[in-house]
């Protein structure tokens, strides 16, 4: 559970905030001073970015807020989240009791053409007449199930899929993925081919920190020579926080996430299906 998450209660009442003008108004002056209440907090600003209906409950909406907070250690936090409110109640999930499912998973920013970019860019032609989004980590146990054989049928098909991949580290579960990744897009810099699909076949343990036995594993599997300055390149760096950015904006937070056509894609099966 996030920093944020923990900081409030899973509904509370919205209607002591009387002097904001607008419904959106009013659920950043409430969220940002519930969050300040935490003393570990020296400031925090929060931001809503859209609202969307529930056609569930025609009196509610969903509010995707960003927030941008920082610690009194001066460590920065910056997430978006989505909270409900119908303007006197707010709370951060609202349940189908028929179906079960989270209105979460319904409420999620939409997919826009600046997420796609040629870097990105790994298989197939971007007039594709689909395009498929994957987040992954190349040490996450259920990305090496899923990626490799997904990645291995669309390239296949060019003119069908445009594969858009976005490296998506879980550095806290595996430190070493964030070198592993960074040596991959310095890789890929130098022109080398299937790096992803070769980035899955690295033997390394995924808590591993030591940078140079990583990219001795790297080079290895991917029969390369990337060096420890290579991977801090402000080129590598600035498309690893692209992903990072890309990541972030869509609110996708695990491995492995996929969209096709701008939807995310929970069943990651879809794309055997179109024509």
């Amino acid at each position: 559970m996030s920093l944020m998450l923990k900081l409030l209660s899973t509904i509370v009442l919205l209607s002591s905030f009387v002097y904001a003008n607008t419904a959106s108004e009013k659920i950043e002056d409430f969220l940002e001073d519930k969050f300040m209440e935490n003393p570990k907090l020296e400031s925090v600003e929060v931001t809503v970015k859209s609202v969307v209906s529930l056609k569930q409950l025609p009196k509610w909406n969903a509010y995707i807020v960003a927030v941008k907070a920082v610690l009194k250690t001066k460590q920065l936090i910056n997430q978006k989240m989505i909270w409900f409110s119908n303007g006197e109640l707010i709370t951060k999930d609202l349940i189908d009791i028929d179906t079960g499912e989270s209105l979460v998973k319904k409420v999620k920013p939409k997919v826009k053409a600046k997420h796609y970019i040629k870097e990105n860019l790994i298989y197939g032609n971007d007039n594709a007449k689909h395009k498929v989004m994957i987040f992954s980590d190349p040490l996450c146990p259920f990305c090496k199930g899923f990626v490799p054989g997904a990645l291995e049928d669309m390239k296949k098909e060019p003119q069908k899929f445009a594969v858009y991949y976005y490296h998506l580290p879980l550095e806290r579960l595996h430190p070493a993925s964030v070198t592993l990744v960074k040596a991959a897009i310095a890789a890929e810099h130098k022109g080398v081919k299937d790096v992803v699909l070769k980035l899955y076949n690295v033997k390394i343990n995924p808590r591993e920190k030591d940078v140079k036995k990583i990219l001795k594993a790297f080079n290895e599997a991917v029969g390369t020579n990337i060096t420890p300055k290579e991977i801090t390149s402000p080129s590598v760096v600035k498309e690893f926080n692209h992903d990072k950015f890309v990541a972030n904006d869509l609110m996708v937070a695990g491995t492995p996430t996929l969209y096709l056509d701008g939807v995310a894609d929970e069943t990651k099966k879809k794309y055997l299906k179109v024509k």
